[in-house]
């Protein structure tokens, strides 16, 4: 399955789920861990836990084997890790607490660098 497949694979099952405020950010060139992070909210615990386990089911019955997932038991934040594409499933109070959608949005830090003469003097 290509990757664009896959991404719209996890969107559709969040739509029949009924999962709510819906994001998917291209995190390609900000991080080696996939290329799509997806951020979906649920209405309860059950519902966070139900949209989860769908969405790895449906991918497996896709050819895609979830490489894992984590947090679908306790259900206020749940992972799954397509590989190309990550999605979170999040209560509504976790998502605001943690706002992945800045984080990932935010641009690039660029790292400080040395002059070469104050360089070559450091170990």
């Amino acid at each position: 399955m290509q990757l664009e497949q896959l991404k719209d694979l996890v969107v559709e099952t969040l739509n029949d789920m009924k999962a709510r405020d819906i994001s998917v950010m291209d995190v390609r060139g900000k991080t080696a861990v996939t290329d799509y992070m997806i951020v979906a909210s649920g209405t309860s615990d059950r519902h966070v836990k139900a949209i989860a386990e769908t969405v790895a089911y449906r991918a497996k019955e896709a050819g895609e084997q979830a490489l894992g997932t984590e947090g679908v038991e306790a259900g206020e934040w749940a992972l799954v890790d397509l590989n190309g594409v990550v999605l979170h499933v999040m209560l509504p109070k976790v998502r605001d607490f943690y706002n992945l959608e800045r984080l990932w949005s935010a641009p690039a830090l660029v790292a400080e660098t040395l002059p070469r003469s104050a360089a070559a003097g450091r170990v």
